[in-house]
């Protein structure tokens, strides 16, 4: 058995790697640091039974994603983890664009296409799970963090339609979609802010999506007060719960206004 997991040289990767070869799975791990994922292979194959094969790309470009799938293609994947991904913070009108369209490209395109051209393998083999990294993002906008929580919105509606679209063809075949609240990771520093809420750790995320898609649940959220969000999402007003989340990204950075 055979999982490839994308963003996989630290955070919710890392831990998502450590679990499925604990589970005896056979890795191929895919980032853009090549020595940090050197450094995760050794560490894996020295404690876990498996093969682990490192492959260094830049999800943000569309033809490094086709060549991801083409280099392993004919290695029988049974499972995909799209987990690469990042966001930023800061007022719509500064942030820096090219940086936001970099985003796109990982958050979106990158599982966009990686998506579809397995799930293409998988339905013809009838067999196989595909698990996107989403986030709790998804459920709302997110003022200050505008990119990023519309990017998570195309993840998860994404996932939950083509999910739908399977248990219409009734094939074998699992598409979910991992929404987890905040993540002591390195996103924090990537995205340049804190937050208020303390957060899982990556080995809690990890443990928990893992479990929950080989139940085949479409949409998993971690930990009950994410759950509430999620639901609070929901029942809110749409100008209440973005005042909300204004208030709460300003919260935990300071005011924009003052970068």
């Amino acid at each position: 058995m055979i999982a490839l997991i994308t963003g996989a040289s630290s955070g919710i990767g890392e831990e998502f790697a450590k679990n499925l070869a604990s589970r005896g799975f056979n890795l191929i791990l895919v980032a853009r640091r090549r020595e940090r994922l050197k450094e995760i292979k050794e560490k894996i194959t020295n404690i876990f039974d498996v093969r682990v094969k490192t492959i260094c790309l830049d999800l943000s470009k569309t033809e490094c994603c086709k060549r991801l799938y083409e280099e392993v293609s004919k290695l029988h994947i049974d499972i995909l983890i799209n987990n690469a991904g990042f966001g930023l913070f800061g007022k719509f009108d500064k942030t820096d664009l090219d940086r936001e369209l970099e985003m796109i490209d990982v958050n979106i395109k990158a599982v966009h296409v990686l998506t579809k051209l397995f799930l293409q393998d998988f339905k013809h083999r009838n067999y196989g799970y595909i698990l996107n990294v989403a986030s709790i993002a998804g459920f709302m906008a997110g003022p200050l963090m505008a990119t990023y929580y519309a990017s998570k919105n195309y993840v998860l509606q994404l996932t939950r339609a083509v999910s739908q679209e399977l248990r219409h063809d009734n094939v074998n075949v699992y598409v979910g979609a991992l929404c987890p609240g905040p993540v002591d990771t390195e996103f924090n520093r990537v995205a340049g802010a804190q937050f208020a809420i303390g957060g899982s750790t990556a080995t809690e995320i990890a443990e928990y999506g893992i479990e929950e898609m080989f139940k085949g649940k479409t949409v998993i959220i971690p930990k009950k007060e994410i759950k509430a969000l999620a639901m609070l999402s929901k029942a809110v007003p749409s100008r209440l719960m973005l005042w909300g989340t204004y208030f709460a990204q300003t919260a935990r950075r300071g005011d924009p206004s003052d970068d």
